[in-house]
């Protein structure tokens, strides 16, 4: 009976005039309102939420006045000399490689070999010629163009940065007063400068940051008594394998002529000032000073905890009257000739660049470096202290004089925006580490490693094995060779011409305390 029933209401609903349209028409006109609410609800989600989403980094000023059709260079090597804001040239390289997974010439430690000259096994990977394509290199090197051929491919685009060898004189002392005998004897840089042959003896190890530190990291003879001829044909060396020298004075404009001849989009070459030091005021001398350094410096060259501390207590004086700076060029008389050459060849280049196109993208890039300073960092971008950094993992690394300052993120970052941000303030050894430890996953602890074989050897980032004396900023070489030569080979420079060296005693050193 109730099947029945059931049944003719069926064909009531299905048979009838009214209500079978009424029905369907109403059941149609709500699935197509739900489904018209739904569409609506999806665009007006994604336009709302969109914009508080995407990255700083992917908006249009991102990539800055264009640049043609040229196509982004990405083997390249940077020669990073000592004192000259290279750290934040290093930055950018990192940045770039990580962003687009290529891959760098990583130091065994954190230098190439310095300060011997380079050699190609100093290179992590490296396993004889191209087996492994690099892309990037640019640790702490003393340059040694063959060697270096071996690592990078033929297209590699050569560049440096230099500086004002005065000024880099007063940094190189305020840093290095405890590591290179020469200033560690003077009681300041202006009693140096009097007088430096008096202090300098050029047989002593790390005495070559008291003198042409340029041209030693150019891999020249920075004891070679200067002429003219000498000169010429240490520019030309350089010319020869540096398509691009920067001046550290002109940095923005330094970063616009790199971003052209990399074809590379502007954020690239925006950067935060890193390992930026706290002022502090000499009050010998009546002078107020600043110093301006690399945050592993000292420990690359051998500064200990202790001899950071006596540092700390005895600050250098680095007052100079004109006629000491005037004194300092001469005694950095192989420098200033370098600097004074590539200064002309740089203001020749932003000439052919032209001046009012170089003035409006020099703006641009002020303008995007506070925009991205406003968004990343905490304060609008003012350094802080490292023990005010709450991110351990992005303090920067204390030694030297005073203290280096880092960057606070600020809190709220979207993934993406974050990501990009903590690259541009990662400091130089943590960055060293995190591409360390991604070019080369860390190994498997050894289970049978017999003990003759492990005694004195020591794990490091990435898994590879070093012996104890590859200090954390800097190396000491594990092979009584010379950057894997003989000594011999190593007095040449490297474009193959014997030089009239005095400080064979650095390499006489090595050679006995590895013995």
């Amino acid at each position: 009976m109730l099947f029945r029933r059931r049944a003719r209401m069926l064909r009531w609903l299905v048979c009838g005039r009214l209500g079978p349209v009424w029905m369907w028409k109403a059941l149609l006109l709500f699935v197509a309102i739900a489904f018209a609410g739904q569409l609506l609800g999806v665009i007006f989600n994604k336009s709302s939420v969109q914009p508080s989403t995407r990255s700083i980094f992917s908006s249009p000023d991102a990539q800055g006045p264009s640049l043609g059709s040229c196509q982004p260079h990405t083997h390249i090597m940077f020669l990073k000399t000592h004192k000259t804001a290279s750290s934040t040239v290093l930055n950018m390289l990192y940045r770039f490689g990580e962003e687009r997974d290529l891959h760098f010439a990583l130091p065994l430690g954190y230098q190439l070999g310095y300060p011997l000259p380079f050699n190609a096994h100093r290179v992590k990977g490296y396993r004889g010629p191209r087996v492994v394509e690099f892309h990037l290199m640019g640790n702490h090197m003393r340059f040694n163009k063959p060697e270096v051929e071996k690592v990078m491919p033929a297209d590699t685009f050569y560049f440096s940065i230099i500086r004002d060898p005065v000024a880099l004189a007063e940094s190189s002392f305020a840093y290095y007063k405890e590591v290179a005998p020469a200033f560690r004897k003077a009681k300041g840089l202006g009693d140096f400068a009097d007088d430096p042959r008096k202090y300098y003896d050029p047989r002593l190890r790390n005495n070559h940051y008291a003198r042409n530190l340029l041209w030693f990291d150019f891999g020249m003879d920075h004891n070679a008594n200067y002429s003219v001829a000498l000169v010429q044909h240490g520019e030309a060396m350089v010319r020869q394998a540096f398509k691009l020298i920067l001046v550290s004075e002109y940095f923005d404009q330094s970063m616009i002529l790199l971003r052209h001849a990399l074809c590379w989009p502007l954020d690239a070459v925006v950067s935060f000032s890193l390992n930026a030091r706290q002022q502090k005021t000499s009050s010998m001398g009546g002078m107020s000073v600043s110093w301006v350094g690399k945050a592993a410096a000292a420990a690359a060259a051998g500064v200990g905890v202790r001899s950071a501390r006596l540092q700390a207590k005895m600050l250098p004086n680095l007052s100079l009257t004109e006629e000491q700076r005037e004194k300092l060029r001469e005694w950095n008389a192989l420098d200033w000739s370098l600097y004074k050459a590539f200064n002309k060849t740089f203001w020749e280049e932003i000439a052919r660049f032209g001046h009012a196109r170089m003035e409006q993208e020099v703006g641009l890039l002020r303008m995007r470096r506070d925009e991205l300073a406003r968004v990343c960092l905490r304060d609008g971008g003012k350094p802080v202290e490292a023990h005010r950094i709450r991110d351990k993992a992005i303090r920067p690394f204390q030694s030297g004089l005073v203290k280096i300052l880092g960057y606070e993120l600020q809190p709220g970052l979207d993934n993406a925006t974050r990501t990009a941000c903590l690259r541009m303030i990662r400091p130089e050894i943590q960055y060293k580490d995190l591409l360390d430890a991604k070019q080369f996953p860390r190994a498997p602890p050894l289970q049978a490693l017999p003990a003759h074989q492990a005694q004195g050897m020591l794990m490091i980032a990435g898994g590879s094995l070093v012996r104890p004396d590859s200090s954390r900023t800097g190396e000491r070489p594990v092979v009584p060779e010379v950057g894997g030569r003989t000594a011999e080979e190593g007095d040449r420079d490297w474009n193959r011409n014997i030089l009239k060296r005095n400080n064979q005693t650095l390499i006489q050193e090595e050679k006995e305390r590895l013995r």
